[in-house]
């Protein structure tokens, strides 16, 4: 087994493969993702060596909301400037601290707090962001990590990137305030409020809610990040063309979509006000419904992409599109449905590689590519190849 060289992965200047990895929103329901990304990793270390991480081997690691946070524990350094979770420790994670951010209430305290207040006042979030990453700063993310908001004031998205982060100070906000920002889910959770300051004194303001509103799934806003480095002249991207599909490597990550997309009428919904769109049967249509939408535009836009320029086998996404009962609830951290999120996840694994139909929005086998763990596993190896290929070229100037 080889010894995996420890540090950030070697800038790709001499133009070979972008890697990519992406995950959803949805709440606890990122312990599905969470049991992908640990399978993945330990492909990667019966490559290379059991100190191999995710963030070794990624260009741009992409999330939103719930995200943004498995994002940020994956990239965030640690004491040794080393990533602070193990992929592996993903789920344990969520299941530790899930039934704090998301505790349970009665169905009084539920009709409460949809008519005056978020459902959960975020303080715990708010004291496990701090503890974990304190006062560490975009900037100082082992790989770059592209994390969206949106500011309610500007009424426009806020994307915080390492890249920008490093041009510009003022960019440069405490990744517990983007942990805070992104996951800031209307009607769950608070809005959150911060201010950054420049070498000079010059301050800025956000005013932000999770990310979700805009995009749920990040994977194009990390294709886009990168076209934008390009056009700024990034010698790191010298040798690429924007959206260019056979140089991108892309692993995209869902939290899993209600079976067979199953909501609401139109006679049903003819009828409701407000409150019914924000909160109906202790469920909260309008926000499930932006984030089905935003995760769905993306990867349709995505999978066009990847297979009008004949590069369909480098664009991954992993998305179980059949959850029914509490399963399909963004914040239902009792003991016995994060269970089930975890035989969801280690089932998805073994399920055949599906791909979005175009023309009815399904998930649909995709024939002689196996299973989502051989998916990974291949993967696994090309990324291995990409970050061998990259040191060799680095120990050579």
């Amino acid at each position: 087994m080889a010894t995996l060289h420890k540090g950030n992965l070697p800038p790709n200047f001499d133009g070979q493969t972008l890697t990519v990895l992406s995950i959803d929103g949805g709440g606890v329901r990122g312990i599905i993702p969470g049991i992908m990304l640990g399978y993945l990793e330990s492909k990667l270390q019966e490559l290379d060596g059991k100190d191999a991480r995710i963030a070794d081997y990624f260009d741009f690691i992409a999330g939103t909301s719930t995200g943004g946070l498995v994002t940020t524990l994956l990239s965030a350094p640690d004491k040794d400037n080393r990533p602070l979770y193990a992929a592996k420790d993903i789920t344990q994670f969520y299941l530790t601290h899930c039934p704090h951010i998301f505790p349970r209430q009665n169905c009084f305290e539920e009709i409460a707090s949809a008519l005056c207040k978020p459902k959960y006042n975020g303080e715990y979030l708010k004291d496990l962001a701090n503890k974990l990453v304190g006062d560490i700063t975009v900037s100082r993310t082992l790989t770059n990590v592209v994390i969206p908001a949106f500011d309610v004031k500007l009424l426009q998205p806020t994307i915080f990137k390492t890249t920008a982060a490093k041009a510009d100070a003022l960019m440069n906000a405490k990744l517990s305030d983007v942990c805070l920002s992104t996951s800031a889910a209307p009607v769950y959770f608070p809005a959150h409020f911060f201010e950054t300051q420049d070498f000079k004194g010059y301050t800025r303001s956000f005013n932000l809610i999770d990310g979700g509103v805009a995009v749920n799934n990040p994977t194009v806003l990390a294709m886009t990040t990168v076209a934008e480095e390009i056009k700024k002249k990034n010698p790191v991207f010298r040798n690429f063309k924007p959206m260019d599909c056979n140089r991108f490597l892309i692993i995209s990550l869902g939290t899993g979509a209600a079976k067979e997309k199953e909501g609401y009428s139109a006679h049903e919904v003819s009828s409701w006000g407000s409150l019914q769109w924000v909160f109906h049967n202790l469920k909260t249509p309008l926000i499930d419904i932006y984030g089905e939408a935003s995760s769905d535009m993306v990867d349709f836009y995505a999978s066009v992409l990847f297979h009008a320029q004949g590069f369909a086998g480098n664009y991954l996404r992993i998305q179980d599109d059949t959850l029914t009962g509490t399963a399909r609830e963004m914040d239902n951290a009792s003991e016995e449905n994060m269970k089930k999120l975890v035989e969801i996840g280690n089932m998805l694994l073994k399920k055949p590689v599906s791909r979005v139909n175009l023309l009815t929005g399904k998930y649909e086998v995709v024939d002689g590519e196996g299973t989502n763990e051989e998916a990974l596993a291949c993967f696994a190896r090309k990324l291995s190849g990409e970050r061998k290929h990259r040191l060799a070229k680095q120990a050579q100037y």
